[in-house]
């Protein structure tokens, strides 16, 4: 992916897994629209997404590369529910859920996820986890 450029709301049409694989920044948006969001990720070998809850979004998240552990509870201290995943895998995180995925693998993570309705600001690129933790827009 030589463009990380974010394409909402305007009709869109990508080689999804080749985007994803190419992508090399944290977080990625590339298509920001009314309803729902696509953003890519890369998760190096023993990093994670950073434990979250979206209180209102729903979340669908596919791994194209690696191996991780899911985590996933009705809080922050309570995940209850543990899964290991690899490339194929598909993830869904229901509104107001506590939720995380660690890389446990030998590679970085590449995945996609889709929020609906859209999560992050249209445009967002952040090149590592830090730049995420510290963007204020982001929760």
């Amino acid at each position: 992916m030589t463009d990380p450029k974010d394409y909402g709301s305007a009709p869109f049409v990508v080689d999804i897994e080749k985007d994803t694989l190419e992508n090399t920044n944290f977080r990625t948006t590339r298509w920001t629209g009314k309803n729902i969001q696509l953003t890519l990720m890369t998760i190096p070998v023993g990093g994670d997404i950073g434990l979250e809850v979206h209180e209102t979004i729903d979340q669908f998240l596919r791994l194209e590369q690696g191996k991780g552990r899911v985590q996933m509870g009705p809080t922050e201290d309570q995940l209850t529910y543990e899964r290991d995943v690899g490339a194929d895998w598909a993830v869904f995180v229901p509104a107001g859920t506590w939720h995380n995925i660690t890389n446990i693998g030998d590679e970085p993570i590449k995945l996609y996820a889709i929020y609906g309705p859209p999560d992050h600001l249209h445009g967002t690129v952040h090149a590592t986890q830090s730049d995420a933790e510290n963007d204020p827009n982001e929760h």
